[in-house]
């Protein structure tokens, strides 16, 4: 089978792009992460490279993209993806290798589990955790890749998602506000973050892999492929620097963690519509995604839930927030579908529609997923081991040696 090498290509750097992130979103989580847990939230989120994979290849692929339309989750037809060889043809008119895809889409499936870590930092035993992670990809996560991206009963509907508002960000980031109110809060919430230039590396390496997150969602190179681009940069430029004036205005000073975090919220905002909406409104959701969630994080702290690194207010709720977008300015002068302001009312209400389903789900599974969890083994950590910090007390290891600090 001979393939485009073009389009070939572009699907292995955009599938290598997205395998950064889930190491840029370490060293994000890391940097914010007091001195005593920085490993222990690493490990959680390099973890998934490896559990998430082993998944995906025995069970994952198989129960999000087989299957008939319009169901909730496929079946294992594809079981070790039986029947699939490196000359199994994928993409428009078969451009590129199927291989390529089921690894592209892996790549989403590591990274969505670990986004939800960042809220629960320092509260939870790793054995736990290791439960957590694989019930929720196949209680939540397949589910909905199945529903809006496998053909299933959302995409049958109508619900168009381009590379992750409601698979990803609204799923995680309200599974992450479950398992904040089921752990309860930490004994020191006034720890700073160890290491702001961590964070932004963690920052870098996320925006440069979104590139691959959103542009690679087209799954082919042409003009929206490059539409998809430039409207990730331009939202997370645009609510970088509203989340910087908000917070300048707020608190007096320009702080660089509130610049490096509203650029995160943009590019979880725009996900859902970077393939839908044109260039101008791109720079209007990097504005709105500024706004919001920077409202969504203080709106959190006033109710009291601990969600250490806003993985609620930030991806969560930018992922809410970018899905009722796109069903706004969604247009047919940029791709097949029009939004309100063109007249489509139906699709905004879909779109308003998914995330409720979205988040009330993942939110609802996702508590009572901890409850049973805590049956079979302690999903809190004891209190001797949260004041040692995890790193020490239940991985043995140290980020920094003690004369370097």
């Amino acid at each position: 089978m001979i393939f485009d090498t073009g389009s070939t290509t572009f699907m292995i750097l955009c599938t290598s792009l997205v395998m950064l992130m889930t190491p840029g979103l370490a060293f994000f989580y890391g940097g914010l992460a007091g001195k005593r847990n920085i490993l222990g939230v690493m490990m959680q989120t390099f973890v998934s490279l490896g559990i998430t994979t082993i998944m995906w290849v025995a069970i994952g692929y198989s129960l999000c993209f087989s299957g008939g339309e319009g169901g909730i989750i496929g079946n294992l037809d594809l079981a070790f993806l039986n029947g699939i060889d490196f000359n199994t043809p994928f993409g428009p008119n078969g451009t590129y290798p199927l291989y390529i895809f089921i690894s592209y889409q892996m790549m989403f499936a590591i990274i969505t589990p670990a986004l939800i870590t960042g809220a629960f930092v320092n509260r939870v035993t790793f054995k736990a955790y290791l439960i957590f992670l694989v019930l929720w990809q196949l209680f939540v996560y397949y589910p909905f890749v199945h529903m809006v991206w496998g053909n299933g009963i959302l995409a049958q509907w109508g619900v168009l998602d381009f590379a992750g508002g409601v698979v990803v960000h609204a799923t995680a980031g309200f599974a992450a506000l479950a398992s904040v109110i089921y752990v309860g809060k930490r004994r020191d919430r006034q720890s700073p973050p160890n290491s702001i230039p961590l964070v932004a590396i963690g920052t870098g390496l996320l925006w440069f892999g979104w590139y691959g997150f959103n542009a690679g969602s087209e799954l082919d190179v042409n003009s929206i492929t490059t539409l998809a681009f430039l409207n990730t940069d331009v939202a997370a430029s645009f609510a970088a620097i509203t989340w910087l004036i908000i917070e300048w205005k707020k608190e007096g000073k320009p702080k660089f963690v509130g610049l490096l975090t509203g650029a995160v919220a943009g590019l979880a905002t725009i996900t859902p519509a970077a393939g839908f909406v044109p260039l101008w409104a791109a720079m209007l959701i990097g504005i709105a995604a500024g706004t919001l969630c920077y409202m969504a994080v203080h709106l959190k702290n006033k109710l009291g839930w601990d969600d250490a690194l806003d993985v609620w207010g930030v991806h969560g709720m930018g992922g809410v927030f970018g899905t009722i977008l796109l069903g706004v300015f969604a247009s047919t002068a940029v791709n097949t579908q029009s939004g309100l302001l063109e007249g489509n009312v139906a699709f905004f209400g879909k779109e308003i529609a998914s995330v409720i389903i979205s988040a009330v789900y993942a939110f609802l599974f996702t508590y009572l997923m901890l409850t049973i969890i805590n049956y079979i083994t302690p999903v809190k950590v004891k209190v001797e081991d949260e004041d040692l910090g995890l790193d020490a007390s239940l991985h043995g290891e140290k980020a920094y040696d003690d004369g370097a600090l």
